[in-house]
């Protein structure tokens, strides 16, 4: 069912559609080297395909995961050879184009700047990671998105009806619930929801098919996220739990969580990655989430999934619905840029260690007020050489106690200087 002109494509009207650029671009028959770039099944080598087929080139294609640089020297000089004795452009088109070395990207970019080649690669993989950048800078990028479930009916509606490439020859009767479901869980993959219409159409006995929803479901079995440990979706997921729990959406939050848990994420690198959204934006407004994302962290190392996922669960919620506060996180990040850029200030010499034989000597240590001798435990004394503000406690939370209390300390440190 691969699309045979860019009519036929389903989607990617943001790419395809009447008066973008590469629907133009095909139109002019000035195609230039291009990267197509999306997840599985949303139609990167039908479009490789409906492009050599409009621009009337020669294709010639490969696999990355299976050609080395002897496959691309060779595919290069049949493309030199055709262009020179035929006049004919060639196509190389590289499928999983991120599989390929440093060096055997190498290869392909003096043929394609001198246009040897037209080279149209696909990646699932973000080419700005993937791909070396002498090549990207040669490429027009070209992002595909998960077809919707729309896309996706129609898709199997024109496998189930057509009798040339499809289904068509074989009467079936879907229902309108298992259509849906095929639609929802391929995920935007069309080839997974085709992949799973035809096992239903074909492992049936009957004639008129029957495909209902319980054909549907055996036919797809599992759903299957896309994911991998070092790509996008890995650290896609992971900003958006942790900005879902800095916006304090819980829903939001534990979506992200399911997602992460059910693709196959390590368990530690979530619970690590709340544990620092415990400190970076709820910090002292609520000093518990802390302890609770703490407690996760540890739950997970002795727990372990299945179960690991509720002490998860419930530090994420948590953490989503506290009150929050960055002030401890722009109090260390302002004070080390000072550190970094500024004069270092000495330690006064009250607060240097007076514990070793010979200190006093230095003077180290004397003039220290002990805070605990005083009412309250504190008394006004300097601890910076020179006066310095950094943390800036909100008026949310616990923050806002906190918030007060320096107030009335400074208020006091105010009064001790007008007295003297």
């Amino acid at each position: 069912m691969r699309p045979r002109s860019i009519d036929e494509m389903v989607g990617q009207e943001h790419i395809l559609g009447p008066g973008k650029l590469l629907r133009r671009m095909l139109q002019a028959d000035r195609i230039s080297s291009l990267i197509l770039y999306g997840p599985p099944g949303t139609g990167k080598t039908a479009l490789a395909h409906v492009i050599a087929a409009q621009t009337q080139c020669r294709f010639h294609p490969l696999n990355a995961a299976a050609a080395g640089i002897k496959e691309v020297r060779e595919a290069i000089e049949q493309a030199r050879t055709e262009l020179e004795t035929a006049g004919k452009r060639t196509i190389l088109f590289v499928d999983e184009l991120h599989r390929f070395n440093r060096t055997q990207q190498d290869v392909l970019l003096p043929d394609v700047e001198n246009g040897i080649v037209i080279l149209v690669g696909a990646t699932t993989q973000n080419p700005f990671f993937a791909i070396n950048s002498p090549l990207l800078s040669r490429s027009q990028i070209f992002t595909l998105e998960p077809l919707t479930r729309e896309q996706i009916e129609v898709v199997l509606r024109r496998a189930l009806e057509d009798r040339e490439r499809g289904l068509g020859r074989i009467p079936v009767e879907i229902s309108e619930d298992a259509l849906s479901y095929l639609a929802e869980m391929s995920d935007g993959d069309a080839r997974r929801a085709l992949s799973a219409v035809e096992v239903g159409v074909l492992s049936a006995s009957e004639r008129p098919v029957r495909f209902t929803l319980e054909v549907a479901q055996d036919s797809v079995q599992r759903k299957l996220l896309d994911f991998d440990p070092s790509g996008d979706t890995h650290y896609d997921l992971a900003s958006a739990l942790i900005k879902s729990m800095r916006g304090s959406d819980p829903d939001a939050a534990i979506y992200w969580l399911a997602r992460m848990l059910e693709a196959g994420e390590d368990p530690r690198f979530i619970a690590r990655r709340v544990v620092i959204c415990a400190s970076e934006d709820v910090g002292n407004a609520d000093p518990q989430a802390l302890v609770v994302a703490a407690a996760a962290l540890q739950s997970v190392e002795f727990v372990g999934l299945p179960e690991c996922q509720l002490p998860l669960a419930q530090a994420v919620t948590y953490i989503a619905t506290a009150p929050k506060s960055n002030a401890a996180t722009m109090a260390i990040a302002n004070a080390r840029k000072d550190v970094r850029e500024g004069r270092t200030l000495a330690v006064p010499k009250h607060l240097r260690d007076a514990s070793y034989k010979g200190a006093a000597t230095f003077g180290h240590g004397e003039g220290y007020d002990y805070s605990h001798d005083h009412e309250g435990g504190w008394v006004d004394q300097e601890y910076l050489p020179e006066a310095r503000r950094y943390y800036e406690p909100t008026d949310r939370g616990h923050e806002a106690v906190i918030r007060q209390r320096m107030e009335d300390l400074r208020r006091q440190r105010g009064a001790g200087k007008n007295q003297t």
